[in-house]
């Protein structure tokens, strides 16, 4: 009997000595893992930065500082390059900024009317149609552009700000009718049948149910089509020759002097102060663009 238990007793001090090696070895390799990934974050995150910071310091110098001392802080920093900087892209910056938003008003009212529709009713051809239209995703913008400066050019918008707004929002329209459709989909019948017993009418059940559950994603949709065309260059650069109406991503190529010579202090100042809008539009609305991307990506 005793021989017994000393056998097993043997056994299970072996088994815990096995035990405790086997998890040694795995918190070993677990914090090897973490490490690893939080060095592989730590580069990503200082590739990211580094562009921003070559923005900022070249910002503050002049041509000689850039050619001399191009590793070298600003000495002395000229922080007139921001008022050169301002000067110069202050009414592009409003024109981006009045037509985008005319733009982002139009994508939102026109893709969640249209979503609200797909998702909430039934009629012939239906999935044709949504098909045919996800179908124009698969189609480069380049490809279009031709076309549609064509179309732009015959209806006489070329040189205005509808030759903006008009393209932009019915391009913008394809992405936020799959967006909005898929999420007015998810919405529970339940909300909408006690409200047409109420007596609502089909309006009523847009603007004041699936408009208001659906807050997130269309801010989700406003962020994304404002970056979006916020951003844009080829299609401002064919369309309008009035620098009274140009935007921001053509304005940036300003600041050359008559001699052909680009001011690039002034230049990074400029491309500083341009992205301020976009800073303030992620600030106060990336709460609910967070919400938006995840409700998407849980519904989808």
């Amino acid at each position: 009997m005793m021989q017994t238990l000393k056998v097993r007793w043997g056994d299970y001090r072996r088994r815990r000595r096995v035990a405790s090696s086997t998890s040694s070895g795995s918190a070993g390799a677990s914090k090897a893992e973490q490490v690893f990934i939080i060095g592989l974050l730590v580069l990503l995150l200082f590739l990211t930065i580094v562009p921003v910071l070559f923005m900022l310091v070249t910002s503050l110098k002049d041509r000689g500082q850039i050619y001399t001392q191009f590793w070298s802080l600003p000495n002395p920093p000229l922080w007139e390059n921001y008022q050169l900087g301002w000067n110069g892209m202050r009414s592009y910056i409003v024109n981006s900024l009045l037509f985008g938003t005319i733009s982002v008003i139009g994508v939102v009212l026109l893709s969640s009317l249209s979503g609200y529709v797909f998702a909430r009713h039934r009629f012939p051809g239906k999935e044709i149609i949504y098909v045919g239209i996800l179908a124009l995703l698969m189609i480069p913008g380049v490809l279009t552009l031709i076309p549609s400066f064509v179309l732009v050019r015959q209806l006489n918008l070329i040189d205005t700000p509808w030759a903006l707004i008009l393209p932009w929002t019915a391009g913008g329209q394809v992405f936020g009718i799959l967006l909005c459709r898929s999420f007015f989909a998810t919405l529970p019948q339940e909300l909408f049948e006690a409200a047409k017993i109420d007596g609502s009418s089909e309006l009523n059940l847009y603007w004041r149910i699936a408009l208001p559950l659906s807050y997130p994603i269309l801010v989700t949709l406003s962020i994304m089509h404002f970056v979006g065309v916020y951003n844009d260059f080829i299609w401002p650069l064919i369309t309008i020759t009035d620098p009274a109406k140009q935007v921001v991503g053509v304005g940036l190529r300003q600041f050359v002097n008559q001699w052909g010579v680009t001011d690039i202090g002034a230049q990074m100042a400029g491309y500083a102060v341009s992205v301020i809008p976009l800073l303030i539009l992620f600030t106060f609305g990336m709460k609910y663009y967070i919400q938006g991307v995840t409700a998407g990506a849980l519904k989808a």
